[in-house]
C-alpha cells in the first residue's frame, strides 16, 4: 500500500502532465483554429460552427476535471503532510 508521500508526488505529476495537455490543446486550437477545424469537420461531418462551442465544452469539462481529480487532492495532501 503506498503511503501518502508516494500518493502526493503521484498527484503532482498528473497535474503537471494534464496541465501541460491543456495548453497545449488550448495553444493548439486558438493557433490552428481553422486547420483543426475543417479536419474535425471532414472527419465527423459537425459544422464549423458547432465545433467551436464544442472545443470549448471539451476544454472546460478536462479543465474541471483536472482540478477537481489533481489538482485539488494534490493541495489537500500537501497540507496534511
Amino acid at each position: 500500500m503506498p503511503n501518502i508521500a508516494i500518493v502526493t508526488s503521484f498527484l503532482g505529476w498528473c497535474s503537471i502532465i494534464n496541465i501541460g495537455i491543456l495548453l497545449i490543446s488550448t495553444l493548439s486550437i486558438i493557433i490552428m483554429k481553422e486547420r483543426i477545424t475543417a479536419l474535425h469537420n471532414k472527419l465527423f461531418g459537425v459544422k464549423q460552427t458547432n465545433l467551436l462551442s464544442t472545443y470549448f465544452q471539451y476544454l472546460a469539462c478536462y479543465k474541471l476535471a483536472t482540478i477537481i481529480l489533481n489538482i485539488v487532492p494534490y493541495i489537500a495532501l500537501k497540507i496534511i503532510v
